[in-house]
């Protein structure tokens, strides 16, 4: 998860972008806290999937194989 102080400063840099005042340093530094936001973004995302269960009305599980598949994968990296 990223600081406050790093949202912040996202929100300040988009700020001065809308106001066309960002300096070439700035936009670096947008772009990089831009995709370390959205790279947190997914795995917490992809955490969260991996909780998930698809069950129907009968009781089945009929969560998808690409879901189950992408669980296993994961539980042999995490041990």
């Amino acid at each position: 998860m990223l600081s406050k102080n790093q949202l912040a400063r996202i929100n300040e840099l988009s700020k001065r972008a809308k106001q066309g005042v960002l300096t070439n340093e700035e936009a670096k530094e947008q772009q990089e806290l831009r995709q370390q936001y959205i790279q947190q973004f997914r795995q917490s995302f992809k955490k969260q999937l991996h909780s998930v269960k698809v069950v129907d009305e009968e009781g089945n599980d009929v969560t998808p194989n690409k879901l189950k598949t992408s669980k296993i994968n994961n539980n042999r990296f995490m041990h």
